[in-house]
């Protein structure tokens, strides 16, 4: 008769090396077989997991095992958090007392002193004790164990799982070392686990349970988030996959987006969690998306929350001064200390303000700026100057060589008020050029009331704006593109200027003269013309029209003082 030879279940030769790549066992959460059957169960397990309840900190006791939102998971994960690397000090003070040259090893238990790593002891059954010299006893391990922590990590219980080797080794790498490394303890039946009692314990059942049956039966956000903290622990990459995406499908706030946020840099760096986190950006960006509504709220964000706003290319503020001034108050807020200061900046900070779109006035006084390394301002004004210095064709170039990048410095934002490119000249006149390029969809949007600022500009010490708009012709018969030149000060104050606006028209491309005058401003008072081009507004926006080039129009202003 002729015998089958039936592979060994639980033989981890059997899993082979592509499970590991990143469409394996290790990467991949989806067409997995499901054991649910098996979990728990004797008779397909080949070793038993010692689950060791620790004990909370007073303080994570006293808000009770339960969190009840997610702000009060935040305040008992920190905790938790803070006294773990506080029980891992005390135990590494005491091993330097007792040797100082104790390995990472100790009877048995594989120990890597990282912040909230997984600790794990691989234990003989108590029936091989004394059969082999080499093997060690379950009591003899667990004293070892608890003589080294007796003080600081009390055993509250133990929970006995019965698990099967290949299952957990295939859905993470962290078991499989565990159960391969080639050593004797590899072999033995019994592997402990210490857990904390508040939340790792029952995150654990549901992350072993995940292991097996490939999904959770959680679905609150504490839970999910307990889970994704033990399945980062412990490096099951499809678990964190799986919580991240059920904590997405949720609604999203304020509180659990900044949240996110703020999940360990292990965590956050992962890639099952990345998009978790980039959902939690999107949000704080779409919710501030207007900073002037929520001056006060944005000012009382955290950094990363600054961060997920401020890197946004559809913030609307009136200009990228006003980004600049904002993150200047937010910065003097939060890093009081200097030093911190210019940390944050040059670390964090920096990168969210595109010097390139801020005004030549405002980039003097970063130069002058306290606030940023004396090394750093000069380099970032420097090249915010030779930006402007650019053909628009290599601007365009350069915003889009950075598209992808997750922090941008050459690309426009959508500006309340419309960037210019200025040209001054002192003598033999103080005289200025100043352009203004708006884009056929910012145009369109003007239709049929609309108007749009552009940034503010000086000359003779004054300060001056455009405004664009779209409104009826003097006669009321049809709608039409006007533009306006204003003065900012308001008061008593006379200046009186001769000007000139032109726009660029086909066929030439050249910029053509429409009106020249001069004009004696006074405080709020502006000078310019209902319909600019001198047809309705239909034409103006046709696709055949003159004065899109690109999809851009094109407007000119040169402005001189009178004597």
């Amino acid at each position: 008769m002729r015998v089958l030879k039936v592979p060994d279940l639980f033989d981890l030769s059997t899993i082979m090396v592509s499970d590991f790549s990143p469409g394996g066992a290790f990467g991949s959460d989806t067409n997995e077989p499901d054991f649910g059957f098996a979990f728990n169960d004797s008779n397909f397990s080949d070793r038993v997991l010692r689950i060791e309840i620790m004990p909370d900190s007073p303080e994570t006791k006293s808000d009770g095992d339960c969190c009840s939102s997610i702000a009060d998971w935040a305040r008992n994960r920190k905790r938790r958090r803070e006294d773990f690397k506080k029980e891992i000090d005390v135990v590494q003070r005491q091993e330097q007392v007792l040797n100082c040259n104790v390995p990472d090893t100790v009877d048995g238990l594989t120990y890597e002193n990282r912040d909230d790593d997984a600790v794990a002891m691989i234990e003989g059954s108590p029936s091989d004790v004394g059969l082999n010299c080499n093997q060690i006893g379950n009591d003899t391990a667990y004293d070892n164990y608890s003589s080294l922590n007796k003080d600081h990590l009390t055993v509250l219980r133990v929970n006995i799982i019965h698990i099967s080797s290949p299952i957990l080794a295939a859905k993470s790498p962290f078991f499989y070392k565990l159960f391969s490394n080639g050593m004797t303890e590899s072999e033995q039946r019994y592997v402990t686990l210490p857990v904390h009692a508040s939340a790792e314990e029952a995150a654990l059942l549901d992350l072993l349970n995940f292991m097996y049956s490939n999904t959770l039966s959680i679905t609150t956000p504490t839970a999910l988030l307990d889970v994704l903290m033990v399945a980062d622990k412990f490096e099951v990459a499809s678990c964190m996959r799986y919580c991240s995406r059920l904590l997405r499908n949720l609604p999203m706030t304020c509180e659990s987006a900044l949240l996110y946020l703020d999940l360990p840099s292990t965590v956050l760096m992962a890639d099952a969690v990345q998009p978790l986190a980039d959902a939690a950006n999107q949000f704080l960006a779409a919710k501030y998306k207007d900073v002037t509504k929520f001056q006060d709220e944005v000012l009382n964000l955290p950094l990363a929350g600054i961060e997920a706003v401020f890197s946004s290319d559809d913030l609307q503020v009136a200009s990228e001064d006003a980004v600049y001034d904002f993150l200047l108050k937010w910065a003097r807020t939060h890093y009081p200390k200097l030093e911190e200061r210019r940390r944050v900046f040059a670390t964090r900070l920096g990168r969210l303000i595109r010097f390139p779109h801020m005004t030549c006035r405002k980039l003097k006084k970063v130069l002058t700026c306290n606030d940023f390394d004396a090394e750093i301002a000069p380099k970032v004004v420097l090249e915010a100057l030779f930006f402007k210095a650019e053909t628009p064709h290599k601007q365009r170039a350069l915003a889009s060589e950075e598209a992808n990048a997750p922090y941008r410095h050459f690309l426009e934002r959508a500006y309340k008020y419309r960037p210019v490119k200025v040209v001054e000249f002192e003598k033999p006149r103080q005289q200025c050029v100043v352009y203004l390029d708006l884009k056929r969809e910012e145009c369109a949007r003007l239709f049929p009331g609309g108007k749009v600022y552009s940034q503010a500009f000086h000359l003779g010490g004054q300060g001056f704006f455009f405004s664009a708009h779209c409104h009826m012709d003097q006669q009321s018969s049809f709608h039409c593109f006007g533009l306006f030149l204003g003065m900012q000060e308001k008061g008593p104050v006379t200046f009186a200027v001769d000007y000139e606006f032109a726009a660029r028209s086909k066929p030439t491309e050249d910029y053509i003269s429409k009106y020249k005058g001069n004009y004696t401003f006074t405080g709020g008072k502006a000078v310019g013309y209902r319909n600019l081009f001198g047809i309705p507004w239909t034409t103006f926006m046709a696709d055949d029209s003159n004065y899109f080039i690109n999809g851009v129009l094109h407007l000119r202003a040169e402005l001189t003082v009178r004597q």
